[in-house]
């Protein structure tokens, strides 16, 4: 399995069939893959049309957390089911475009004959949202990579690539997929940003308000910042190493 395309849902069901279709499409033919999307606790249909839709997409796995655990413990419980070398996580509001995929999976080859622990991180830059969504983004960015220093744009983006062994050394946290690369580069990891399409959301509604997420993400921020001033990444040699 080379590629697994993880894809946290919370109540959804409007948005499954549309972005799977786009998944599948884009993939097929162009890598062995997988898709896991992980059901967070949803109250609506969505697990029902999730098994459902898995008559019509085989490479579909889904996950189920019995009660609403947040986006960060879907996608670890999403990534550490994954059974391929390389993640794609993308938001399940059809916002992220499925067909910048290869691209991103193109970026991240290249970047990992520098750096093994390697991030491409998607960056709308021509966001489809409302005049205060992207304001308090904004503002949230400029403040987030003034303090973690992670020359990352737009961390808020769904959609990135990395290496399922990269993500799986990371600390876990809730909240923590809003500090994924501040987070692998105090692993000794690489980060780049690639520009990507976003577009306006067709049905449902945004599972977070503003005011929940600046207040949560000052109280992680500090945390991040700890955890930065406390890492060491070793360099290693070995001696004596016997293949198998």
């Amino acid at each position: 399995m080379e590629l697994s395309v993880v894809v946290p849902v919370h109540n959804e069901a409007e948005n499954l069939s549309p972005l799977l279709e786009e998944i599948a499409r884009t993939l097929e033919d162009w890598c062995a893959y997988e898709i896991v999307y992980v059901d967070d606790g949803s109250t609506d249909d969505t697990l029902a049309r999730l098994l459902a839709l898995r008559e019509r997409y085989p490479r579909l796995r889904v996950l189920h957390h019995l009660r609403i655990c947040g986006q960060s413990t879907a996608l670890l419980n999403g990534i550490r089911a994954a059974r391929g070398d390389a993640i794609a996580t993308l938001d399940g509001d059809g916002q992220n475009d499925p067909a910048d995929i290869p691209r991103l999976l193109a970026a991240l080859g290249e970047l990992r004959k520098e750096n093994p622990k390697a991030m491409v991180a998607g960056y709308r830059k021509l966001r489809k949202d409302t005049g205060w969504r992207k304001f308090s983004s904004r503002v949230a960015n400029t403040v987030r990579g003034g303090l973690l220093r992670d020359h990352t744009p737009d961390t808020g983006c769904g959609l990135k690539v990395f290496s399922r062994d990269l993500f799986l050394m990371l600390p876990y946290f809730d909240h923590m997929h809003r500090f994924l690369p501040a987070l692998a580069q105090r692993a000794g990891g690489k980060v780049v940003s690639v520009q990507v399409n976003h577009r306006p959301r067709l049905t449902g509604v945004s599972k977070y308000g503003t005011w929940h997420r600046l207040w949560v993400g000052i109280i992680d921020l500090f945390g991040v910042m700890w955890l930065q001033r406390r890492a060491f990444v070793a360099e290693i040699e070995e001696f004596g190493k016997i293949d198998a």
